[in-house]
């Protein structure tokens, strides 16, 4: 198979970036996406030019880092899967694919393909943990908690913090991402105590460091690759319109 990609390049954040083209030939079917980056990057390396920078770590769709805007979607032509697992049997022989970095102001670009995410790591630091004593390692059993709880906190506990749903947002909101973490340990007796100061302290640091308000379009759902519901996204305001009402 053959393509013809669009590859946004920028050095730094300063600087200004344009799209550049090029050519791969004779892919497999069954190569990743990312390996057909590598492809790439072979083939510039031997001719002498830089090659494309982009994030990737396990390649196994467990840590995120793989944060692609392919064809003007988050992650690439695929639900519930991160751009590492792309294969590109999914596009047409002879297509040009257009590939950028994450487009949100609260992550900006490193080079070329590369963001800096740290904002997310910031909002966990703010309030994303239980931080009470909790003494030795309990039995399973000795905290009974519902199935449906635990259900629910498992589902949220899935997200990645890739930050798919904010570069997917129209006004670059992380309030998906604030749920899920805030999901999942309200609905644990573990999280409660702190669930007040957590709520409070996690939207007011996604608020300074500029990410958007939600838009209620479902659009970070839709290109999540864990598919985290926005339902958590109602029990974020729920928690932390109680938190308010506590203070």
């Amino acid at each position: 198979m053959n393509f013809t990609l669009k590859i946004w390049r920028q050095k730094d954040a300063k600087a200004k970036g344009a799209f550049e083209t090029y050519k791969v030939e004779n892919i497999s079917a069954d190569t990743s996406f990312l390996e057909m980056l590598d492809i790439l990057n072979n083939n510039l390396i031997h001719e002498g030019k830089e090659p494309v920078a982009f994030d990737h770590d396990c390649r196994e769709g467990i840590c995120g880092m793989c944060s692609l805007h392919i064809d003007g979607r988050a992650h690439g032509p695929g639900d519930g899967a991160t751009t590492c697992q792309i294969y590109m049997r999914r596009f047409k022989d002879g297509a040009t694919i257009v590939i950028e970095p994450w487009r949100s102001a609260a992550f900006p670009v490193i080079k070329d393909l590369v963001v800096d995410r740290s904002a997310y790591d910031k909002i966990l630091q703010a309030g994303g943990f239980i931080s009470v004593r909790t003494n030795a390692v309990q039995d399973a059993n000795n905290i009974p908690i519902p199935k449906a709880d635990a259900d629910v906190a498992m589902d949220a506990a899935a997200c990645i913090g890739c930050g798919a749903c904010a570069a997917t947002c129209k006004n670059g909101s992380a309030m998906l991402f604030v749920a899920a973490r805030v999901s999942s340990l309200a609905k644990l007796p573990q999280g409660r105590v702190e669930g007040a100061r957590r709520a409070k302290a996690m939207v007011a640091k996604m608020d300074e460091l500029g990410f958007g308000n939600c838009t209620n379009t479902g659009a970070c759902q839709a290109e999540c690759p864990k598919m985290i519901s926005i339902s958590h996204i109602a029990r974020l305001n729920r928690e932390f319109l109680s938190a308010k009402f506590e203070d």
